[in-house]
């Protein structure tokens, strides 16, 4: 399992980006919202979407998730 963050900030195209706890990307603490555990990127994307409809995988760490 890992931890999973949403960008709180969303990118140039409006997406808000999630990210695995250990990516390099990984937004600072202030721009970033906790997800929760997840075993793999699915659960928290489905739990970004209930806030962010604009939620997409980070093409990095959660590139099965990346549209």
């Amino acid at each position: 399992m890992a931890s999973y963050y949403v960008n709180r900030q969303p990118e140039s195209n409006g997406d808000h980006e999630v990210h695995r706890e250990d990516c390099s990307r990984l937004p600072s603490a202030e721009h970033r919202e906790f997800l929760g555990d997840f075993v793999s990127c699915y659960g928290a994307m489905a739990e970004a979407l209930r806030s962010y409809p604009t939620a997409n995988g980070c093409a990095e760490c959660s590139a099965q998730c990346c549209s």
